[in-house]
């Protein structure tokens, strides 16, 4: 039936995601870690700690991008599923 509810296997993009969320989940916990001496009065850490924070935006941009390609492919099979267009 179309009304049926699709197994969820594994759809392009899906790895992206995954990715990014791991990827952004590590520039988080780097920002949290960089920004602690600020608060607790210590010494600061050295500029690749802080360089390691943009990974939150190359996460995000990942998983953007893991998105996009997940929508792509659901467009995709929509239109083969619908068929020719003047095929009526």
């Amino acid at each position: 039936m179309r009304n049926e509810t699709p197994s969820r296997a594994a759809a392009p993009g899906d790895g992206l995601v995954r990715a990014g969320a791991v990827v952004f989940i590590v520039g988080a916990v780097a920002t949290l870690a960089t920004m602690a001496p600020l608060f607790l009065g210590t010494e600061p850490f050295p500029p690749i700690a802080w360089a390691v924070c943009m990974l939150m935006g190359v996460g995000f941009a990942i998983a953007g991008a893991g998105v996009l390609r997940s929508v792509a492919a659901q467009r995709r099979q929509a239109k083969s599923a619908a068929g020719p267009a003047g095929a009526r």
